[in-house]
C-alpha cells in the first residue's frame, strides 16, 4: 500500500491523510512509509511542558506562565493539548481563570526538569498502520543543563495512553527536535553546528550522524547548513531559530541586512548557502527572508530572539513577537505571505528569550492520531 499526502503549495495545508491513491490534492507525493511529516501535516494536538517554581522559570514565574497561558488559550481554540505538569490541578485553575477551553486539554501528571517539548517530545513518524512515537535521548544540550526527568517525559506519556502510537526506544542517540525540520517529502534540515557539536554522539561524525538520521526517518537526503548563529543559543544553533520549511518548496529563515550587527556575516552565509540548496525536484527553494529582532539583553547579556521560532497549526501559525511593533509586523507579513492560507497570530516571548528560547521551543506538535 502506498500513501499519498496532500502537501500545500505556497504555504497552504492540506487536511487530509488518506491511505489509498484517491486523494485530490494541490500536490500528489508517493511516500515510502513510514515517513516524517511535515509541521502543516494535519495534527491531532501539541504537547506543552509547564512551568513551575522547581525550573529555572522561579524567578519569573508569573510572567512565564501568563504567556503559556497566552499559547495554550491559542492551541486549544484549533486542536488539543497535553500539558506536562506535576501540578495539574493548580494548572487547570489557572487555564479555567483565563478562559482557555479546558475541553480540548489534557493533563500529564509528570516530574519534569523544565518546559522545552520541543528538545524532549517525541518525533511522530507515519505509515499506513498509525503513528509511530520515536524516544530520542535528550541530555541537555549536550550536558549544559539536569534533563533526566524531562528525558523520561515521552514514555510516562505513552504508558499512561495520552499519547497513542508504536513507541520506539532510540534512547542510545541524542537528538532534540529544534535541531531538524521535515519537509515531509524525504528531506531534512538541520545544522552542522548542532549535530557536530560536542557531547552529543562523539565519535560519530558527519557522514555517520546523516547516515542515521537517513535510516531512522527514512529520508532521501538531508541539507546541512554550515552557517549561521544567534548570540546567546545555548542549543548550539538549533535549525528551528534560523531557517524554517514553510512548505516543500519554501523557506523561511533570519535575515541580518545590519553590517554593525555580531550576526551578519554569519547569516548572510547562512542566506547564500540557502540560495544554493534545491528541492526534490530540482528547482530552487522560495525563499522567505525575515527580518533580524533587534539587539535585546539582560544583564549584559544578548537574548537569542528570532521571528524563525514559529509554530505550524492546522489553521494558524503563531509566532513570536518581541515587543518591537515595526519588525513585529513585519514578520506578521511575511509569514503571511509564506501561510496565505492560515491565521497569523502573535505571542509576546519577551519571557521566554530569558532563558534562551521561544514559541516553537516550548511546544511539540503530534500528527492526526497520537492525541485523543
Amino acid at each position: 500500500m502506498g500513501i499519498i499526502v496532500g502537501l500545500p503549495l505556497n504555504g497552504g495545508s492540506e487536511k487530509d491523510l488518506q491511505l489509498n491513491f484517491s486523494l485530490v490534492a494541490h500536490e500528489q507525493v508517493e511516500m515510502r512509509a513510514p515517513f516524517l511529516p511535515a509541521e502543516w501535516f494535519l495534527q491531532s494536538g501539541v504537547q506543552l511542558t509547564w512551568p513551575h517554581s522547581g525550573t529555572d522559570w522561579a524567578d519569573k514565574l508569573a510572567e512565564t506562565e501568563a504567556c503559556f497561558i497566552q499559547i495554550a488559550r491559542e492551541i486549544a481554540k484549533r486542536e488539543l493539548l497535553l500539558i506536562v505538569t506535576p501540578q495539574p490541578d493548580e494548572v487547570k485553575e489557572q487555564l479555567l481563570a483565563n478562559q482557555v477551553n479546558l475541553s480540548n486539554v489534557r493533563f500529564l501528571n509528570c516530574e519534569t526538569n523544565d518546559t522545552w517539548a520541543r528538545d524532549h517530545g517525541a518525533i511522530t513518524l507515519m505509515d499506513a498502520t498509525g503513528p509511530s512515537l520515536v524516544d530520542f535521548a535528550f541530555n541537555g544540550w549536550g550536558n549544559k543543563f539536569a534533563s533526566d526527568l524531562d528525558n523520561r517525559i515521552t514514555l510516562h506519556a505513552v504508558q499512561a495512553g495520552l499519547l497513542k502510537g508504536t513507541y520506539i526506544d532510540r534512547l542510545d542517540f541524542v537528538l532534540e527536535g529544534g535541531s531538524i525540520e521535515s519537509d515531509g517529502m524525504g528531506t531534512l534540515l538541520t545544522t552542522s553546528e548542532c549535530l557536530l557539536a560536542p557531547h552529543r554522539n562523539q565519535p560519530m561524525n558527519r557522514i555517520d550522524i546523516e547516515e542515521y538520521l537517513r535510516s531512522a526517518f527514512h529520508m532521501q537526503r538531508v541539507l546541512w547548513l554550515d552557517h549561521g548563529y544567534l548570540a546567546g543559543d545555548d542549543t548550539d544553533s538549533h535549525v528551528d531559530t534560523l531557517a524554517r520549511f514553510c512548505s516543500p518548496s519554501a523557506i523561511a529563515y533570519v535575515q541580518c541586512t545590519d553590517k554593525s550587527d555580531e550576526h551578519y556575516e554569519a547569516l548572510l552565509a547562512m542566506e547564500e548557502q540557502l540560495k544554493t540548496f534545491r528541492t526534490l525536484a530540482g528547482e530552487p527553494y522560495r525563499l522567505f527572508p525575515l527580518p533580524m529582532v533587534d539587539k535585546i539583553e539582560e544583564k549584559g547579556e544578548r537574548l537569542p530572539a528570532t521571528y524563525a521560532n514559529f509554530l505550524i497549526l492546522n489553521d494558524a501559525v503563531l509566532y513570536p513577537t518581541y515587543r518591537q511593533p515595526e519588525n513585529d509586523a513585519k514578520a506578521k507579513e511575511i509569514l503571511q505571505q509564506a501561510f496565505p492560507t492560515y491565521d497569523i497570530v502573535g505571542i509576546d516571548c519577551c519571557v521566554l528569550i530569558k532563558q534562551h528560547g521561544s514559541l516553537h521551543c516550548v511546544t511539540m506538535q503530534y500528527p492526526v492520531g497520537v492525541i485523543v
